[in-house]
């Protein structure tokens, strides 16, 4: 059988995987039952060949995935909810938006995303830069120290969050996802044992993604010289799409080759992946395994 592009997410206690015509979300329940959703991807990238497109792709694919994301998300937390919080919820926006409640959840889940990551990795850091611009007068220095900032408050704030117990599991199961990848990339049979041994580290993860991001804007913005605030930041708004594009090829390139330029390159965020990924039990590995086979089996 021909092998297929693979890749996945960790959800609450389990794992998303997807192929190119499949996805499957596993979850390991409180009762030790695994459950199984499955269903064919269905892409309007794709069905408008724009994933063929280079640089303009990635910003579409960041969105499409961040939708998908959130969607494996809610059905995963669908069965840790306490009934009652959950009934209240679901009656409030239903009562609103009717059978449109749920795409409005992941629209909002979205917006307040997108309004947190503006505010920690473009506000933050260009204030962060401009405090030194009394001292400093070369644009290039500013943005550099700008991008170190958004580099260190991405690095914060992905150890701050590995200290929850909850994180910590998501983060395992992100390891059983890697992990379980690598077994199938390998030509492995996919049990346990087998993807036990791989590692939990893996090129296309979306940790290097994030820290190519920081790259590549310190590289673009330091085109743009060093204006006044408010334009600086209206400007790496702007620029957002152009710095996806451009990383989504990176990571591309990354997925292909396994050669010293890709390591060197890969290695930053292969080394932030310590930490947004935690060795997984037998149990994880099952569960990742579950929906790994779920998305390649034939039928």
């Amino acid at each position: 059988m021909k092998k297929q592009s693979v890749g996945g997410q960790a959800v609450i206690e389990g794992v998303m995987m997807q192929s190119k015509e499949k996805r499957a979300v596993a979850v390991r329940k409180s009762n030790g039952e695994i459950v199984v959703k499955k269903n064919r991807v269905k892409s309007w990238i794709k069905d408008k060949n724009i994933d063929k497109i280079p640089f303009l792709r990635g910003s579409f694919v960041l969105i499409e995935t961040m939708v998908e994301g959130i969607k494996s998300l809610n059905f995963s937390s669908e069965f840790f909810l306490d009934e009652e919080e959950e009934d209240a919820f679901d009656r409030f926006f239903k009562s609103i938006f009717k059978d449109k409640a749920n795409d409005v959840m992941i629209g909002l889940t979205m917006i307040i995303s997108i309004i947190l990551s503006i505010g920690l990795f473009v506000l933050i850091p260009t204030v962060v830069g401009g405090l030194f611009s009394k001292y400093i007068q070369s644009d290039f220095v500013l943005n550099l120290i700008e991008g170190f900032a958004r580099i260190a408050i991405l690095f914060i704030y992905i150890v701050g969050i590995s200290k929850s117990k909850d994180i910590e599991r998501v983060f395992q199961y992100h390891g059983a996802e890697h992990k379980s990848i690598y077994c199938y990339e390998s030509g492995e049979e996919l049990t346990v044992e087998n993807a036990r041994k791989f590692t939990r580290l893996h090129p296309r993860c979306g940790t290097n993604f994030l820290f190519i991001v920081m790259f590549t804007s310190i590289i673009l913005f330091s085109f743009f010289g060093w204006p006044n605030p408010i334009l600086r930041v209206v400007m790496r708004i702007i620029c957002i799409p152009v710095i996806a594009g451009i990383s989504y090829e990176i990571i591309r390139f990354l997925g292909k080759y396994n050669n010293s330029l890709t390591k060197v390159v890969a290695y930053p965020g292969m080394f932030l992946q310590n930490f947004t990924t935690k060795e997984p039990d037998d149990e994880q590995l099952e569960v990742a395994l579950t929906a790994l086979k779920a998305v390649i089996e034939e039928k």
